[in-house]
């Protein structure tokens, strides 16, 4: 009878991900609600709305930002939430501990440069056609007839 070795560690490729640094900061300040006044005007007027709007938005439920309202703490988890998500999406400089003091203390303010933010990075993006149109004449669609 011979001994079989005992393997410890299955043999394998060890993968190291380089970590992410936070090199963006926010388009704009948490006090600048005057770069949009129509984010201002929206989120001074029915916050609710622009919290619905911006949480689409961002791809996330519709109605989502209305759970803050049943939590009834001090802290409102969804908008703590969506600021710290968007910052990890985006790569935006900050910390778990200043997201939750702004979302605490400047809770209107937040939701509108949270709207912003998603306005000027919507803008930024373009899109490129993957193949070029179609050379020659293009079909006409039916029930569509050139003028005479």
């Amino acid at each position: 009878m011979s001994i079989q070795p005992t393997v410890t560690v299955q043999p394998g490729m060890l993968y190291s991900s380089p970590v992410k640094q936070k090199t963006e900061a926010w388009s704009t300040g948490i006090c600048d609600c005057c770069e949009d006044m129509g984010i201002c005007c929206f989120g001074f007027w029915c916050i609710g709305c622009l919290m619905c709007r911006t949480t689409r938005d961002f791809g996330e439920c519709l109605c989502l930002p209305l759970l803050d309202g049943l939590c009834g703490g001090i802290v409102n988890p969804v908008a703590l939430s969506m600021r710290s998500t968007m910052r990890e999406r985006y790569n935006i400089q900050g910390t778990m501990c200043k997201d939750c003091g702004i979302v605490t203390c400047c809770y209107c303010c937040a939701w509108c440069q949270m709207a912003r933010e998603l306005k000027r990075r919507r803008g930024l993006l373009t899109l490129t056609p993957s193949a070029p149109p179609p050379a020659g004449p293009h079909p006409m669609p039916a029930g569509v007839y050139p003028p005479q």
